[in-house]
């Protein structure tokens, strides 16, 4: 996936989750955040950061903070793009154990639950739900990186449609290159990491990538393994 007009900027502070504070070329500018986890480990004062300038000339901010740097790795925090990169993974089967699919669907409700996408492969059908990953700890990347009830509620209805003869994946791409390995992260949501042991059990494939990131785009990295 790529962005157009995108521009580099510094970033000073984060008042709330939706909006950052900026510097670009010496000059302070309010942005939108376009992620809504806390992200602390990666937006710090002083950090090189990424943006990407709205055509829309109604909106409040002009531009939306999309990638950041940890070090010297860039990573992607754009909670919008995983979708986009997983969809069209499968569609042009770079998905392990999910080519050749007839029919690929977004937003599809199931139960009390939307999930990401609906696939249909011969006589197969099934449902994926996808993460997107921003954590990383010692090399190791992690999901969440804040509570997430709604996660949790997801992972429970993946498990519900296996038992109702439904194929289900959980795809966490880690907006990060180089990751080699994923995790639930239990410490910041025990819930969450229960349910997804749970449903790797139950039989709900895990799978995890990590990205190619660059200041103007993210593509589909590398298999990650998968730590459960």
């Amino acid at each position: 996936m790529k962005y157009d007009n995108v521009i580099e900027a510094i970033f000073i502070n984060r008042p709330n989750r939706f909006v950052a504070n900026v510097l670009i070329d010496g000059k302070l500018e309010k942005v939108h955040v376009k992620n809504t986890g806390r992200c602390k480990e990666i937006l710090k004062e002083g950090t090189k950061v990424y943006l990407q300038k709205s055509n829309n000339p109604n909106r409040k901010t002009k531009y939306s903070l999309i990638s950041a740097y940890k070090g010297d790795v860039l990573i992607n925090i754009d909670s919008q793009v995983p979708n986009e990169v997983i969809y069209s993974s499968i569609t042009s089967d770079q998905i392990y154990n999910i080519t050749g699919v007839d029919l690929v669907k977004k937003e599809v409700t199931y139960g009390d639950s939307r999930f990401d996408l609906y696939f249909e492969k011969g006589k197969e059908k099934g449902f994926i739900e996808v993460k997107g990953v921003t954590l990383e700890i010692d090399g190791i990347s992690m999901f969440p990186d804040a509570p997430t009830k709604r996660g949790t509620k997801h992972v429970l209805e993946m498990i519900k449609a296996v038992k109702e003869g439904y194929k289900c994946y959980i795809i966490f791409l880690v907006q990060i290159p180089g990751i080699k390995y994923f995790k639930p992260n239990g410490a910041m949501d025990n819930e969450f990491s229960l349910a997804l042991s749970q449903a790797k059990k139950e039989g709900v494939e895990i799978l995890a990538y990590n990205s190619w990131v660059t200041k103007d785009g993210i593509d589909l990295g590398d298999r990650v393994q998968v730590l459960i």
